[in-house]
């Protein structure tokens, strides 16, 4: 049997030649093979490649899992900051300016508003305390820049609210006013000594809500009607009596500072039996309604207790055959009270006249005389005083001169035009 033989990787040279005596020694052989392993990427390198790559995945993960479980810390700006600072070091020089002049101007126009309001505190508080005000008015001066205006010395146009302005027996709710040309006492808005008002014009509010507060005593409310009157409706409280009272005013002005009331037809209201008048007119005075004459005229006992006053019988123009007939029989007293002149003669009979020599007569005819008495007492002039709107703006101080400018009656209440020149306060 033959043995295989070996295929020798090369030749061996005459030097390498093999003695028969020398043991056969395998020499190294080239594998083929392991050149084309080498070829191939190493398996081991990329799994060490891929656990490596999943380690720091996992050690991402936990550092992210660990800053999830920290406590919150604020963010550090540091970084930041010097980001911005670096980028504003590297604006050109054209920016930096205008971003200078902006904080400038800023600054300028904070301490110019500061110096406004204190101008406008000051000025609020010089107007009460010479005024007399209950509380400080409203002050706004207007025009920008204000500095300017105080080295000036002189404002342009400075408007002014005064609520509540004590004037008479009444308020005036509102007075406005809005001021040219205005000349400063001072060095600056922290030390005004005052100002001079060149030219003034304003109005003034006489509300009707305060009228009704103010001369509430006697429940009367006043609402306008027309350009020029107000009515006046409610009741007046006479012993012990509340009369219904009616009147019309007509608003006007009087003289420079001034607003009077015209009032007229004015009349109280005894319920239904009578009504007065203030006033010494033959119009005027207590006389019976038609409502009460005719009641007298229906009611025999108060009927006969007319005519049998003579001087009532009279002036009723009664004959006096006619009153002793009418005194004796039914009949003849209603022939005399059924007519319409006697209706008509009674309500011309001033019962005041009628009460001064027989104030038992009234009684008979139901009306108090006490009541009668307080009517009496109750003349014109006392309830046009009661029911009088009239006030007087006033005096300002300084030299110059204020009036009233025209009056109108609106829904809200009596409104008074004011204007004024060469008004100094705190001079």
């Amino acid at each position: 049997m033959r043995s295989p033989h070996r295929i020798a990787a090369h030749a061996p040279s005459a030097s390498e030649e093999i003695s028969p005596h020398q043991p056969y020694v395998e020499t190294s052989r080239h594998n083929p093979y392991e050149e084309l392993g080498a070829l191939a990427p190493n398996p081991l390198e990329e799994f060490l490649k891929e656990d490596s790559a999943d380690s720091a995945d996992k050690a991402d993960s936990e550092d992210a899992e660990d800053k999830a479980d920290a406590p919150w810390e604020p963010p550090n700006h540091r970084r930041g900051s010097r980001r911005r600072r670096n980028r504003f070091a590297g604006l050109p020089l054209a920016a930096k300016v205008v971003v200078a002049l902006a904080v400038a101007a800023a600054f300028l126009v904070l301490a110019d508003r500061w110096a406004l309001l204190y101008a406008e505190h000051e000025a609020a508080d010089k107007l009460k305390d010479q005024l007399d005000l209950s509380a400080a008015p409203e002050v706004d001066i207007e025009g920008f820049p204000f500095l300017t205006q105080v080295l000036d010395q002189r404002l342009d146009e400075v408007k002014v609210t005064v609520p509540d302005v004590a004037a008479d027996r009444v308020s005036l709710a509102k007075v406005s006013a809005t001021a040219t040309d205005v000349t400063m006492e001072g060095d600056g808005p922290t030390s005004l000594t005052g100002a001079v008002i060149g030219r003034m014009r304003g109005e003034v509010l006489l509300s009707f809500d305060d009228l009704n507060r103010e001369l509430g005593a006697s429940q009367v409310t006043f609402t306008g009607h027309g350009r020029d009157k107000v009515y006046a409706r409610g009741t007046l409280p006479v012993a012990g009596h509340d009369l219904k009272v009616r009147a019309d005013a007509r608003i006007e002005r009087n003289g420079e500072r001034g607003v009077a009331t015209d009032i007229d037809r004015m009349r109280l209201d005894i319920g239904d039996m009578a009504t007065y008048r203030p006033g010494a007119r033959e119009s005027e005075g207590l006389h019976l309604s038609r409502t009460g004459a005719r009641r007298v005229a229906d009611e025999s006992s108060q009927a006969k207790a007319l005519l049998a006053v003579p001087e009532i019988a009279r002036r009723l123009g009664v004959p006096d055959g006619a009153v002793r007939e009418a005194l004796r029989s039914d009949a003849k007293l209603n022939d005399v009270t059924g007519s319409p002149e006697f209706v008509d003669d009674v309500m011309r009979l001033n019962l005041i006249d009628v009460a001064a020599g027989h104030p038992a007569l009234l009684k008979r005819l139901g009306l108090d005389p006490a009541l009668l008495k307080g009517l009496d007492d109750l003349t014109r002039p006392v309830l046009v005083d009661r029911l009088s709107l009239s006030f007087e703006l006033p005096k300002l101080p300084g030299e110059g001169a204020m009036r009233l400018r025209g009056v109108t009656v609106e829904e809200d209440g009596i409104r008074v035009g004011v204007e004024g020149y060469g008004i100094g306060f705190g001079t």
